[in-house]
């Protein structure tokens, strides 16, 4: 049987809102040291613009290639993807691995290691803190019930099955509000700036070696290659009267 605890206000006082507080601060802290830390922005590489500007037109392409006669589809989908010459074809040679180019490039490699800074210490430094000062107290309660499942995400730090399971511990309250503050972060920093630390996590994870762009053209290529053209043009007049008979009728 789950026991109702009755919390003192002091653990709301001395716990719950400076813990809540010095997250929001640390979190407004680190934008600006990192934004201190950001190397000075240079011009893209046209190269780059270029690739990305060439697949968004192949991607248009692609979408609404069937307003266009299949004679002009055809020869656009062969500037694109011509084996010899094409905008989307990439030859061997010049295929890039992303690994080798971060590291040749000094400034991604030293900004990378500036994001990784910005954002592993403070928070190792706020979790020492918050483990040293905080460990062990019932923070808060959740006004609604809750499954056994939540047990482990809620009540860190405290070992006890009695307690049910709606309480938060001061742990588990940490980082609750280490990953759930970009509602706030957006009011105060604006939409764009809004980034949380999963969203830090899964940008470094997921292009922490680079991206290769010449996948991108190949993929487009790919999906170029398939497309199948149907002019949507000379069956406009039917479309256009059953539109207009079911609107009479």
């Amino acid at each position: 049987m789950a026991e109702d605890l009755v919390l003192d206000t002091a653990i709301r006082d001395w716990v719950l809102i400076p813990l809540s507080v010095v997250m929001v601060l640390i979190g407004v802290l680190r934008y600006f040291v990192s934004k201190l830390m950001r190397s000075v922005s240079q011009l893209p590489d046209a190269k780059v613009v270029k690739e990305g500007q060439v697949i968004v037109r192949a991607r248009n392409l692609r979408s609404a290639g069937n307003f266009i006669p299949a004679r002009a589809f055809r020869s656009r989908r062969t500037y694109f993807c011509n084996e010899e010459n094409g905008l989307l074809h990439v030859p061997k040679g010049q295929v890039q691995n992303p690994q080798a180019q971060m590291f040749s490039d000094p400034n991604m490699a030293m900004d990378m290691m500036k994001k990784n800074l910005s954002m592993i210490i403070p928070q190792t430094l706020t979790f020492a803190w918050v483990n040293f000062f905080f460990s062990g107290f019932v923070a808060a309660k959740i006004p609604f019930p809750l499954t056994q499942r939540f047990r482990s995400m809620l009540q860190n730090g405290i070992d006890l099955s009695t307690v049910d399971v709606s309480y938060v511990s001061s742990r588990s309250w940490y980082f609750l509000n280490l990953f759930g503050l970009r509602g706030l972060f957006s009011l105060i920093l604006g939409e764009e700036n809004a980034m949380d630390d999963t969203q830090r996590m899964m940008q470094m994870q997921m292009g922490g070696f680079g991206a290769d762009p010449t996948k991108n053209l190949s993929a487009e290529k790919d999906g170029l290659d398939i497309t199948q053209h149907e002019w949507v043009l000379p069956k406009f007049e039917q479309r256009a009267e059953a539109v207009l008979r079911k609107l009479v009728s």
